[in-house]
């Protein structure tokens, strides 16, 4: 076993390089992916090894790119498209919507759009108005999308090949801030014997309360339970990892156990994503709750000025403050 350690962008990039060597029909599309690697350096090395008929500059054109997805995949290609920052993705929208999403179904599943969407999301990164947004729900909302949300350097090696080999489209939402994270990664490890990609995954085992996060709030959620050791409180963690399909029964078995439950994520509270997870936990646990499932989220404002992000984002106060207030039941 060959163990690196690697940033969570390193890992991206190894990952999306053992994708392009297994399969010529993996092409990278989007703008500066090339010549400049990215603006988070995610794509770097692979047009001078890959050349530019497979890792491709496009235009500043996000409805463009992903229109050419679709028709390369209909041609037996699977393009992975990068959005440069997730507030760039909304012209895309009515391509990934009305055409990405939905032709597999149009077409009575006789055709299949193998489109992995890759979009560095959320903010805590000092970014100026568009460069900051959590856009998970839209998609997530979305018939004939999945949608998935990586949180750790291993997590973002085998995730991404896992979904450029999915016959399905796949919304890849990465999370910006943890980019420069470092963790252990096993390279060598077959991708079968990867963690399933639709899983969700315990991240930290505990008794007195369930705690749920993805993508830039597992750090958080996990600094949250360390605190929350100095007043005696065991708090368990999950990285939920696929917000589309969900994959909830390993978090009803842990209510059930802990009677609590604190869902957090950057993105604003009202039709997020923590609603979902709310009605769903208390329709499978209601008579396991000793409380209300409550939710730590960002305020429901766009995603405010640099200079205070952090009194928008939830934080590790906010959401220990959560975890008190379902003891106060």
């Amino acid at each position: 076993m060959a163990t690196e350690t690697l940033t969570l962008g390193k890992a991206l990039n190894l990952g999306l390089r053992r994708a392009l060597e297994q399969d010529p029909k993996v092409i990278i599309m989007g703008e500066d992916v090339g010549k400049l690697g990215g603006v988070f350096r995610i794509t770097d090395g692979l047009q001078k090894d890959f050349g530019e008929n497979r890792i491709i500059d496009t235009p500043l054109a996000e409805s463009g790119i992903i229109g050419t997805a679709v028709g390369l995949a209909i041609r037996g290609y699977r393009p992975i498209c990068e959005i440069q920052f997730d507030g760039f993705v909304y012209p895309a929208y009515d391509q990934i919507v009305s055409q990405v999403a939905k032709m597999h179904y149009r077409s009575q599943g006789k055709v299949k759009l193998p489109i992995v969407i890759r979009i560095p999301y959320g903010g805590g990164i000092g970014a100026v108005e568009h460069h900051s947004e959590s856009p998970e729900a839209y998609f997530s909302h979305t018939a004939g999308l999945k949608v998935v949300s990586c949180a750790s350097p291993q997590d973002a090696y085998s995730m991404i090949q896992q979904s450029v080999l999915s016959d399905d489209p796949i919304v890849f939402l990465e999370p910006k801030r943890r980019y420069y994270e470092k963790g252990p990664v096993d390279v060598d490890a077959p991708l079968a014997d990867a963690y399933p990609l639709h899983a969700t995954r315990l991240v930290r085992a505990g008794r007195d309360a369930t705690v749920l996060a993805y993508g830039p709030m597992v750090r958080t959620a996990l600094d949250a339970a360390t605190a929350a050791e100095e007043d005696g409180r065991d708090l368990e963690v999950f990285d939920l990892r696929s917000l589309s399909p969900l994959d909830l029964r390993p978090v009803y078995d842990s209510v059930r156990r802990t009677g609590r439950c604190v869902v957090v994520h950057e993105a604003p509270g009202n039709l997020g994503l923590g609603a979902e997870l709310a009605a769903r936990i208390t329709e499978e646990c209601f008579y396991s709750l000793e409380a209300p499932v409550l939710r730590v989220t960002g305020y429901d404002t766009p995603y405010p000025a640099a200079r205070v992000e952090e009194d928008y984002l939830p934080n590790l106060d906010r959401v220990l403050d959560g975890v008190d207030r379902t003891f106060g039941w």
